[in-house]
């Protein structure tokens, strides 16, 4: 089951962008151009990404008659204004707000944060090949032959984690490493590496001929789901 977004943005650059990353990231976003008729839809989603700047209803009015139409729907604002007086009023119907310019990965742990606050937390299990099994809400990992959980060291967690967060996409090894590890990926460096294989061992029914973790040669990893 998808998490429902209802995101309501004028700039179609910008929307398009942020409704792209957020449906490769396992989102269904539906994307309106302003807030006429927003009230009718916002009960069918589980949040609401908006934008204060919109043609006629500014974000602000938007923001508070959906807030009215269905109080339990979290609201994250994004907004290119830093005053406090903005941030204010907008935080007295919004749960959370964001800066623009701003990067997706924030975006979605900032949704993360409003669903779990919410209690709409997205707990169905994700299967990973035949035998794996991940609880999102636990991140929990378990071998469906057995039933048993599969520790994990904390990096190889992170990895896995990282790459639920980002199903389907070919992540660089370097965007992996400087994420995981916080600091710059200097060329040549096997620890990455090192790292996949023996999270492969764990996960992998023939870590030698891999089907969870894929290698795009040169490039990086991919987790496909």
């Amino acid at each position: 089951m998808k998490r429902n977004v209802l995101y309501i943005e004028d700039n179609e650059k910008i929307g398009s962008w942020v409704t792209e990353e957020l449906e490769q990231r396992g989102f269904s976003v539906q994307w309106l151009l302003s807030g006429e008729g927003a009230e009718k839809e916002v009960i069918q989603h589980e949040m609401v990404i908006l934008d204060i700047m919109l043609p006629g209803l500014d974000g602000f009015t938007v923001g508070k008659r959906l807030k009215k139409a269905a109080p339990a729907v979290p609201i994250l604002l994004l907004t290119a204004r830093s005053s406090i007086d903005d941030k204010v009023e907008g935080l007295q119907f919004a749960d959370d707000y964001l800066t623009k310019p701003f990067h997706t990965d924030e975006l979605v742990a900032r949704l993360e944060v409003l669903i779990r606050r919410s209690g709409r937390t997205h707990s169905e299990r994700i299967s990973l090949g035949n035998d794996i099994e991940v609880d999102p809400e636990a991140q929990m990992i378990f071998d469906k032959r057995t039933g048993e959980e599969i520790i994990l060291t904390g990096k190889q967690h992170q990895i896995l984690m990282y790459f639920l967060r980002h199903p389907n996409q070919v992540l660089p090894k370097e965007q992996i490493y400087e994420t995981i590890w916080e600091e710059a990926y200097i060329t040549g460096d096997k620890t990455l590496m090192v790292h996949i294989h023996r999270l492969r061992q764990k996960l992998e029914r023939h870590p030698d001929s891999p089907e969870i973790i894929e290698t795009l040669k040169g490039i990086g990893y991919r987790v496909k789901l």
